[in-house]
């Protein structure tokens, strides 16, 4: 789809140059449908994806509208996790920049209450929150609903989801009834509209149509394994093609810290975040992950939605989801701004049906593929030690040992015996100790097609020995049934 540049959509000045000093030239489609509209005070129903742009979609209406000269409260941004109310504030602090004093504050459970108050009664134009935080204020008396001249809730379904219903409709009953709400959402379903009904102003649906579901950049694959041979895939998984930043998504707390602390095991610099992280904790870790400290993050779906990093080039499915939907927003981690990723799933049993779920939800075929085998992983990291080798000679980043060669040459040993040790002593020492699992000797959806083709082996009953029978009681005839009774 072909969109005008910002420069036509009838920015304020000084905003257009915050934007174009980010170096966006043409809006993304969600933002070049609903930024007009949302100019002229509409409500609107933002229906787009994961990594479309929504958050400049909504962020730059809102701040055309802000009123630098009154120190008050003038717009509310609803967000379902702590981690995306910090990047939603994060992006409003990057498109407001040439805006002269703007204050943006996020506000959410887990931090100093206090200095969310300081900067409340400073008068912050805009707050980015989760709703029982910003509940709370309002109950404070720090938030003054009075001034709210727009209010975003940003993935609506997820906080629907997630059971905030009851603090969302308090949230925007106290609000001014001639208020601009601009709801963005990933999907549309009965609960959404229902909602959208009651708080509503006759909004205008903005929908990018999309055939897929999922990024067609993403590389999407499948391997059958079970439980206990998890982690070795993983291992292998990471060995084999080494990525910038990777993260792999659990069900499950305790399946989080298990996973985690079988790869710290390994060697593998990887930290997990889930729901019993402090929120100082969460910050350490994503900040970590981020500056590539961290090379692997361990997550549950808390970390699904909101994470905001561009250099994810590998996504785990080391649990499926229950939900399509969330298999959508993991995979939806990488692959963003035109970039390649990969999603790799683990799938086993009755796993595989729901596969094939996600398979007619997203319209995209998942390749089953087999499990990287030792030999496959020895042989990356072989290739990779010659490529290194290979750019020190030809760069000439190494230091004469000619004296050592010479002694090893006088002793008898051969140039190939020499360089054969120097590679196996590299690759040991970057490499690490496999471990044989059943999946090494199947095809991917061999098991279950043998179970499919083959009837369970009861044995030819012709080749039995005759079953040994106790002495027939007297009572017991043929046709007697009395003692079965």
């Amino acid at each position: 789809m072909d969109t005008p540049p910002f420069a036509e959509l009838g920015l304020p000045d000084d905003l257009l140059v915050s934007v174009e000093a980010l170096g966006y030239e043409r809006p993304s489609p969600i933002q070049a449908m609903a930024i007009p509209v949302a100019l002229e005070g509409k409500d609107i129903i933002g229906l787009s994806e994961t990594g479309s742009g929504k958050t400049a979609a909504f962020g730059i209406p809102l701040l055309a509208k802000i009123d630098l000269k009154r120190h008050e409260t003038q717009a509310i941004i609803l967000c379902p996790t702590r981690e995306l109310a910090n990047q939603v504030c994060e992006e409003i602090h990057r498109l407001g920049a040439k805006l002269d004093r703007l204050s943006a504050v996020p506000v959410y459970g887990g931090a100093p209450i206090d200095r969310q108050l300081r900067a409340l009664r400073k008068g912050a134009h805009v707050v980015v929150g989760t709703p029982g935080r910003v509940l709370d204020h309002l109950k404070r008396g720090s938030l003054n609903p009075s001034t709210i001249r727009t209010v975003v809730l940003d993935e609506a379904d997820r906080m629907l989801d997630m059971g905030f219903r009851d603090e969302m409709e308090t949230l925007l009953a106290d609000m001014p009834e001639d208020r601009q709400t601009l709801f963005f959402s990933a999907t549309m379903n009965r609960q959404v509209t229902h909602f959208i009904e009651r708080f509503g102003n006759n909004p205008e649906t903005i929908q990018v149509k999309q055939k897929a579901k999922t990024v067609s950049s993403i590389d999407q694959s499948c391997y059958e394994v079970r439980q206990r041979s998890k982690v070795e895939v993983v291992s292998r998984i990471l060995d084999i093609e080494p990525a910038r930043l990777s993260i792999i998504f659990c069900n499950t707390k305790r399946s989080v810290d298990e996973c985690t602390e079988a790869l710290l095991a390994r060697g593998y610099a990887v930290d997990r975040l889930h729901g019993d992280i402090t929120q100082q904790m969460r910050e350490r870790v994503l900040r970590r992950f981020r500056d590539g400290i961290v090379e692997v993050l361990v997550a549950t779906d808390v970390a699904g939605r909101g994470l905001d990093v561009d250099d994810i080039d590998l996504v785990i499915n080391y649990d499926l989801p229950q939900d399509p939907e969330d298999y959508v927003h993991r995979i939806g981690r990488t692959g963003r701004a035109g970039r390649s990723g990969r999603a790799v799933s683990f799938a086993f049993g009755r796993d595989l049906h729901r596969m094939e779920t996600i398979e007619r939800y997203t319209r995209q075929p998942v390749k089953r593929e087999r499990v990287p085998s030792q030999e496959q992983v020895e042989g990356k990291v072989a290739d990779r030690l010659f490529e290194q080798l290979k750019e020190r000679l030809v760069q000439g980043q190494f230091k004469s040992h000619e004296a050592q060669l010479d002694r090893l040459l006088e002793q008898g040993y051969t140039p190939t015996d020499v360089v054969s040790v120097l590679f196996t002593a590299l690759g040991e020492e970057s490499g690490r100790e496999f471990k044989q699992i059943q999946e090494d000797n199947e095809e991917p959806g061999q098991r279950r097609q043998r179970r499919e083709r083959e009837p369970r082996d009861r044995g030819d009953r012709g080749d039995r020995a005759p079953r040994e029978r106790g002495p027939r009681r007297d009572h017991d005839t043929p046709h007697d049934n009395t003692g079965m009774v």
